[in-house]
C-alpha cells in the first residue's frame, strides 16, 4: 500500500513548513536547516505562526476526540493550496494516514484529506515533488540511515537515500534490520520504557556493527530516542537530521 497515493501534484515552489513540536521544543535548527534547503532550491518558505501539533500524541494514545481538536486547529493553520512540508516522515504520515482515520465519520473529513493530499515529508518532497534526483556539496563520512517506520509505505527512506548517496563524499553504510522500529514511537516510549530502552539498544548494537561516522534519519524523535541510549550507555554516536546533512554539504561546496 502506498500511503501517500492520491497526493496533489506539485505546480509552484510556494511552500508552508510546518517545522513540528520537537524542532520547536529540541531540534530547532533541524527546522532551520530545512529553511536553507528548500530556499537553495528556489522555494518560498511560509511559516504560519498559529502552528502547534500534528496530533500524532493523541492519535497514538488512543484520545482520538483531543487528537481531532489538534487536527482542526492544523487544517485551519495551514489552509490554502501550497504544499505543507514537514522535516519528519511520522508527523507527515499522520496528516496523511492518520487523521483520515479518525475523520472517517466526521463531517470534516474532507478538508482533514485535503490536508493530507498537500502534505509531503521534506525528502519525498524535494525528489518526489520537485524532481531533484542528486545533491550538491561535499561531505566526507560514513553513513547509516535510519528508515523510520513511520515512512513504510511512503517515498520518503528511498528519496532520502538517494540524496544522501549523491553527495560528494558520502558513502551509505547499511544497517542490519534497517527498516526496524527504534522503539520510540512518541508516547509508547512513555508508557513501555523498558520495551522501548530494549528496542532501541537492538537497534543501537547493528548501528555500532557498521561504526558510521554518523546515524541519519527523517525524524528527529527517532534521533532523540537512540543519542539518548547511547548516551547513558557511554556509546559515542553522532547523529544529523538528513536536512542538516543536505545543508552542511551546501556549506562545503567549492
Amino acid at each position: 500500500m502506498t500511503l501517500t497515493s492520491g497526493r496533489a501534484p506539485v505546480t509552484g515552489k510556494r511552500v508552508q513548513l510546518m517545522a513540528t513540536c520537537l524542532c520547536d521544543a529540541f531540534h530547532d535548527d533541524v527546522a532551520a536547516a530545512t529553511v536553507e534547503v528548500l530556499e537553495h532550491l528556489g522555494c518560498e518558505v511560509a511559516f504560519p505562526e498559529g502552528q502547534t501539533c500534528c496530533g500524532q500524541p493523541a492519535f497514538n494514545g488512543g484520545d482520538w476526540d483531543s487528537s481531532r481538536r489538534v487536527v482542526r486547529h492544523t487544517v485551519r493553520t495551514f489552509s490554502g493550496d501550497d504544499p505543507v512540508v514537514v522535516p519528519s516522515g511520522s508527523c507527515a504520515a499522520m496528516l496523511f494516514h492518520g487523521a483520515a482515520l479518525e475523520f472517517e465519520h466526521e463531517p470534516d473529513l474532507g478538508a482533514v484529506q485535503g490536508l493530507g493530499r498537500r502534505t509531503w515529508e521534506l525528502g519525498d518532497y524535494i525528489v518526489n515533488g520537485l524532481g531533484v534526483r542528486s545533491w550538491p556539496g561535499r561531505l566526507d563520512a560514513a553513513i547509516a540511515l535510519h528508515r523510520s517506520c513511520h515512512t513504510r509505505g511512503t517515498g520518503s527512506s528511498e528519496a532520502v537515500a538517494l540524496l544522501l548517496a549523491s553527495i560528494d563524499g558520502v558513502r551509505l553504510v547499511e544497517i542490519g534490520e534497517a527498516e526496524q522500529c527504534c522503539g520510540f514511537g512518541g508516547t509508547f516510549s512513555v508508557g513501555f520504557p523498558h520495551i522501548s530502552a530494549a528496542m532501541g539498544d537492538l537497534k543501537l548494537d547493528h548501528v555500532r556493527a557498521v561504526r558510521p561516522d554518523l546515524l541519519v534519519s527523517g525524524d528527529t524523535g527517532c534521533l532523540m530516542h537512540l543519542s539518548g541510549l547511547a548516551a547513558r550507555e557511554g556509546i559515542k554516536l553522532r547523529t544529523m537530521h538528513f536536512a542538516q546533512v543536505l545543508r552542511d554539504a551546501l556549506r562545503k561546496r567549492g
